[in-house]
């Protein structure tokens, strides 16, 4: 089994995404897994023009010559893709939103219909999607967006984390809980390469506090 993720942070190795990101994957390759982390921000990837010569005039093949040619083949060669990002303005970053547009290519212009929903079909197996992210506040509606977002792409897995600027913490005391988070998002990756899902079990502990919210404001206001 591949899993690549696709890091939407413009910190790239340096961000309190790829702190989970990582652990994530440490567990998929504990788990046996061929693993790849590629930091977007570090791409060369011009932003799509919309005029569907991907589709129409070189079925497949966009017309700029960039990163995206070998992001592409990572992304269709592997298994499991993860999209992860931290929340941008209740959004994901510029870089992963700029990356997800440019997937048109695996797309042709024949509509489909599912249950009422209409897209485009795909032009081969796509792989199956796990969402990574991470936000600066406290509080489950911060991901609301991203949450709608992803929706349509019918995620194996979502793992998000409120008041993440903690997994840096210096804090001995929150450290430990860090860390104890961080041991369920590694679990994560080995159950979803062992049994391509996770138990409710798991799902549960993956959404445990760091502090109570209100401690955690305290913080953020010095």
């Amino acid at each position: 089994m591949k899993i690549t993720a696709f890091n939407g942070s413009p910190n790239a190795e340096q961000s309190h995404t790829n702190i989970i990101v990582q652990k994530f994957l440490e567990g998929a390759k504990l788990a046996g897994a061929e693993v790849d982390n590629v930091f977007l921000i570090k791409q060369n990837i011009h932003h799509c023009q919309g005029c569907f010569s991907c589709w129409f005039k070189t079925p497949g093949q966009c017309i700029f010559t960039d990163d995206m040619k070998n992001l592409l083949e990572k992304y269709m060669s592997s298994d499991i893709v993860c999209f992860a990002t931290p929340v941008y303005t209740w959004n994901m970053t510029a870089a992963l939103k700029n990356f997800v547009d440019r997937l048109v290519p695996l797309r042709c212009p024949v509509a489909t219909q599912a249950e009422g929903n209409y897209d485009m079909k795909i032009r081969t197996k796509m792989p199956d999607t796990i969402v990574i992210s991470n936000s600066g506040f406290p509080g489950e509606n911060n991901f609301e967006t991203i949450k709608a977002v992803f929706k349509s792409a019918n995620p194996i897995l979502e793992i998000y984390r409120n008041s993440g600027k903690l997994l840096k913490t210096n804090n001995d005391e929150i450290k430990a809980t860090v860390d104890e988070y961080l041991s369920y998002v590694k679990e994560a990756g080995f159950e979803i390469v062992n049994n391509g899902k996770i138990s409710d079990n798991l799902k549960t502990k993956l959404q445990m506090e760091l502090v109570r919210p209100e401690e955690y404001v305290k913080m953020m206001n010095l």
